[in-house]
Order: C-alpha cells, then sequence, then structure tokens
C-alpha cells in the first residue's frame, strides 16, 4: 500500500480517529489528518516573493517538514501524549541542530546539510531585521538579498531544497505501515 491508496480508502471514513496526526504527501497533493479531521496542505511548489514576511513563511514550512521527519521516525503517526511531548522538545531544538541530526541519522546528505544551513542563516537573519535590505546569502560567494540577482539566487537556491525536501519526506513517509494505519483510522 502507499499514500494514493490509503487516501482512496480514508475517503470512504465518516469518521477518523483523533489519536492519528500525519503529514502526507501524495504526487502533488498535500494532506494534514489532524484531529479527526483532513486539511490540505501546502503547495508543492513553494513561492517566495521578495519581501521578509514571505522568506519566513517559507522557512516555516521546511521548519515544519523538518518536525514531521523527526516525528515519522519516533512517534509514526500517533497523536497521543507521545506526539505531544514530542513537539514540545523539538520547539526547544533549533533548526541547525535539527539539520545536524538529518546528517548524523543519513536523512540528509553532507552537501543538503551545508546549503541547508546556508539557507537557514538568511532564516536567522531575516528574524532579526526589518527589510531583507539588510540580509545577505552566501552560497560560494556572498550576495545581498536587496539586489535583483541576489535575491534570484537564494529564491532558485530555496526552490530547488524545497523540492529535495518534498522528496526527502516522501522517502520517510514511505516507511509507513500502511495498513497498521489503516487499520488504526
Amino acid at each position: 500500500m502507499n499514500a494514493s491508496k490509503f487516501f482512496l480508502k480514508l475517503k470512504n471514513k465518516k469518521k477518523i480517529n483523533s489519536k492519528i496526526r500525519l503529514y502526507v504527501i501524495d504526487k502533488n497533493n498535500h494532506y494534514f489528518v489532524n484531529d479527526g479531521i483532513v486539511k490540505k496542505g501546502f503547495d508543492s511548489k513553494l513561492s517566495i516573493s521578495k519581501n521578509r514576511d514571505s522568506v519566513l513563511s517559507g522557512f516555516s514550512k521546511m521548519a515544519f517538514l523538518f518536525d514531521e521527519i523527526v516525528r515519522l521516525r519516533i512517534v509514526q503517526f500517533s497523536n497521543q501524549n507521545d506526539s505531544d511531548e514530542l513537539l514540545y522538545l523539538l520547539n526547544l531544538v533549533p533548526v541547525n541542530r535539527k539539520i545536524r541530526t538529518f546528517l548524523d541519522w543519513k536523512v540528509f546528505g553532507p552537501e543538503f546539510t551545508r546549503d541547508m544551513s546556508r539557507l537557514f542563516e538568511v532564516r536567522n537573519d531575516a528574524m532579526h531585521c526589518v527589510k531583507l535590505d539588510e540580509v545577505s546569502y552566501n552560497p560560494k560567494n556572498k550576495v545581498l538579498l536587496s539586489s535583483a540577482s541576489g535575491f534570484k539566487k537564494f529564491s532558485t537556491d530555496f526552490q530547488k531544497a524545497w523540492k529535495t525536501l518534498l522528496k526527502i519526506y516522501v522517502a520517510e513517509q514511505e516507511k509507513i505501515d500502511w495498513k497498521k494505519l489503516l487499520s488504526e483510522l
């Protein structure tokens, strides 16, 4: 079974167990099953514009997927006390430590870890500024996000990282025991 077959069966369910919490990517469709409700998730294509709020929103979506990867590996699709406690702890862990953990767990390769670390430096700088004019991105050569070419480079790298992160998430999601999940719905 896979995510597509799971959703076909899920559609026939009148009531979903509230003890299930799972973010599911099925092709280009994203869903969030939580508290007995299925909601639409993020778009597969993540667009950011040249303003602080848009950039921070994009990073929030990435950070959400980081936490969901950790959840999948530790509590799978549980929405019980263990899930709540894990989410509490994950909020205390800085993003750079999560990125390093993914390298240690071999979820991220060294190159992707480096790329994500460089991207999240932009997030850290954007958190402490008023406008993106004060933020630079340093992939190989330092570029200012205030310049058209600098933001384009950042945006292109961000899009590439998002697509890679989605593939990584789907690979982790494929480890789900879908039959067990269906039996608990």
